[in-house]
């Protein structure tokens, strides 16, 4: 079975957050929203197929996650990343941003020190600040061909031993980055000889274009697996963030016990009934569906990239390993950033997020999102086209 991702729903009457936020967040309702990282794809069939089956219970009461959604994961796991975890490793939790808040607090206490790989997911920022521990940015290294590296001498030269946590985006967002295993090692060794804890953002891992290979965090070694707490979920892969469901997996019970007594004391509980069916679901069936998402995807990326070929002065396009969020280096325009954030709404009519929202590293780019349908990638591609060559026209680019 192919399964054709030409066509999608429409969600603007739907209170998707991507479109009821347009006015807000760009001043306009005529703007194709390709910022917030879900998808305009239509959710899988066999998701809302077991969804539909378990309405047709008429108790909606409490439940706990199924062990057998569990070990769905974790067969899952097991069989596309190369990483076992047990069943009393693994924890409910509603989202990415919410485990990653309850490990700051955890792990670290007022004051001390938390390293984010700058340019990245905004709440990587929020959450150590709004705990009121110091921000340590360890920016990555923007190479002359346009990809990005660790900086392990900056890492290095910026830890003390009030040091205690990293946060590790893994595929990487905004960039597009799939580490490879040495450029892994290079964090595992620093951390290990420094005694820092890493929580692994892997909410990206099944999004990979070969021949790229997620390298799980945890799956180093024992010592890595000891040392790290992995976020993984269905939202991002199979488009199910609406579900509110993801993971968290400790295999250190130390670590686990540590993370529990803040968990347990915000009161995460189990989550929805039907966001425990949808899940088991996903990672049950979900193999053949992701392989034709990723086909399409791809293709889709290169339309954006053919695209910027045709203006080498004013994009160029980061090379993408995983994720399917673009990178745009937009500084050969030599707009300032308010400037290139209104270019893209009031001249290509699309709404992308501002590079510097990722920190200031990310000044002069912007973060598109191309899991869109054939024919909405067509629409995007268009207007891009055209808004750039009357640019062109009007400023030689």
């Amino acid at each position: 079975m192919s399964y054709d991702f030409s066509k999608a729903s429409e969600r603007e009457d739907t209170n998707a957050e991507k479109y009821t936020l347009r006015q807000k967040l760009f001043g306009t309702e005529d703007v194709m929203p390709v910022w917030v990282a879900d998808m305009d794809i239509d959710t899988p069939d066999f998701v809302l197929e077991a969804v539909k089956r378990r309405l047709e219970h008429p108790v909606m009461g409490y439940e706990e996650v199924p062990k057998s959604a569990f070990l769905a994961q974790i067969q899952w796991m097991k069989k596309e990343h190369g990483i076992s975890f047990d069943i009393k490793d693994m924890l409910y939790s509603h989202s990415v941003v919410a485990s990653m808040s309850v490990a700051i607090e955890a792990l670290t206490k007022m004051n001390e020190k938390v390293i984010v790989q700058t340019p990245v997911y905004p709440p990587f920022f929020h959450c150590v600040t709004d705990a009121k521990r110091e921000l340590v940015k360890n920016s990555l290294k923007l190479e002359d061909d346009g990809s990005y590296r660790f900086d392990i001498e900056d890492l290095k030269a910026k830890i003390d031993t009030d040091t205690k946590l990293l946060l590790l985006c893994s595929p990487h967002n905004p960039v597009g980055r799939v580490w490879r295993r040495d450029e892994l090692m290079q964090i595992l060794e620093v951390c290990l000889e420094n005694n820092i804890t890493v929580f692994a953002d892997e909410i990206h891992s099944d999004l990979v274009y070969k021949p790229n290979v997620h390298i799980p965090f945890a799956s180093l070694s024992d010592r890595a697996k000891d040392i790290t707490i992995t976020a993984i979920g269905v939202g991002k892969t199979f488009n199910m963030a609406g579900f509110a469901i993801s993971t968290i997996a400790i295999a250190n019970e130390n670590l686990r016990q540590r993370f529990k007594e803040v968990y347990d004391k915000n009161y995460f509980a189990q989550g929805s009934i039907l966001s425990h069916v949808a899940f088991e679901s996903a990672y049950t069936h979900g193999k053949e569906w992701l392989e034709d998402l990723k086909v399409h995807l791809k293709n889709n990326f290169t339309l954006l990239q053919t695209l910027c070929e045709k203006y080498p002065q004013g994009i160029k396009l980061t090379n993408i390993e995983g994720t399917y969020l673009a990178w745009l280096d937009c500084r050969g325009m030599q707009l300032k950033d308010k400037a290139l954030r209104e270019f893209f709404i009031k001249d290509a009519r699309l709404g992308l997020s501002s590079g510097i929202s990722f920190g200031r590293e990310g000044s002069g780019f912007m973060r598109l999102n191309f899991a869109v349908s054939s024919a909405k990638m067509l629409e995007l591609i268009q207007r891009l086209d055209n808004a750039l060559s009357k640019r062109k026209k009007s400023d030689n680019i």
